[in-house]
């Protein structure tokens, strides 16, 4: 039990980012592959807090999203506002994600390549599956307020949108921020989890990832992409014993569903609308 809790945990940890990209991406149609600096900016915020100033540990987790949602801003409002397309963003955070890596590396405050070990193992299930039920609750009010109703314009059309009234830049920044700030939560969570934290844990890879629960999920949808980030989680242990053929057989299952469900696990609908008394009520769209 031990075994699978621990599995659960590190699935709502992955989870809560994956919350956060499922608004810059499926809801407001950027993508991103850089996602995983805001959730280093998140867990060596929080880390350097409680490991060398010993501030309480919420303060901290607070202090982490906050700051992942600041650097989001700072990075963002120039790229943002020299208009670039959706692939060209994805490269120039890509860019910021591989810097921020470097940056860590060398830094004695982070202590380099080594990271911090030792971190208090504050992230107990309850604070991890609170702090998911928590960023679920914001994401879905962002979703069905005028903002996130605004982001859904922008991804359908941005042109209309932008005719209509809506400032491209303005809610494209607010959602970068908000999604930055869900990662570093998540990160915070995730360094008091693991009780160590260091710059190898916040690669491309871990972008990647990322960004494909949301796409396997679905690009309309929030407990999709949920989902599918527990999914992605449980999916290499479950495979282990498969060994050497354990990453081929998972890109195969990836590749297989994207085949076979190309709008992903969910599509534009939640997980609810999947029950009867549901059926008919719409398909998610904001």
């Amino acid at each position: 039990m031990d075994y699978v809790l621990s599995i659960l945990s590190l699935g709502a940890i992955n989870g809560i980012a994956v919350l956060g990209l499922a608004i810059f991406t499926g809801f407001t149609g950027m993508f991103s592959l850089g996602h995983s600096a805001f959730v280093g900016i998140g867990a060596y915020g929080s880390a350097i807090l409680t490991y060398y100033y010993f501030v309480p540990f919420p303060l901290a987790l607070l202090a982490g999203s906050l700051m992942a949602a600041l650097v989001g801003l700072l990075v963002g409002a120039p790229a943002l506002k020299a208009d670039l397309r959706s692939d060209y963003f994805a490269i120039a955070i890509l860019g910021f994600g591989e810097a921020f890596r470097v940056l860590v590396e060398n830094l004695d405050l982070t202590n380099g390549a080594r990271g911090l070990p030792g971190l208090e193992p504050f992230s107990t299930p309850a604070w991890i599956f609170g702090c998911l039920a928590l960023a679920l609750a914001l994401a879905f009010n962002f979703v069905r307020s005028p903002l996130g109703r605004s982001c859904a314009a922008v991804r359908e059309d941005p042109v209309a949108a932008q005719m209509a009234g809506v400032s491209l830049f303005t809610v494209r920044l607010c959602s970068l921020a908000f999604s930055a700030a869900l990662c570093g939560l998540s990160g915070g969570l995730m360094a008091h989890y693991l009780s160590f934290v260091q710059p190898s844990m916040f690669t491309l890879t871990q972008s990647t990832m990322l960004l494909a629960a949301v796409i396997a999920g679905g690009m309309g949808s929030l407990t999709g992409p949920l989902l599918a980030a527990f999914i992605f989680v449980a999916l290499p242990e479950a495979l282990r014993m498969a060994q050497m053929w354990r990453l081929a057989a998972y890109g195969l299952i990836l590749v297989a569903m994207m085949v076979l469900r190309p709008k992903g696990l969910m599509g534009y609908r939640e997980v609810w609308q999947l029950l009867p008394a549901f059926r008919g009520r719409g398909d998610g769209r904001a």
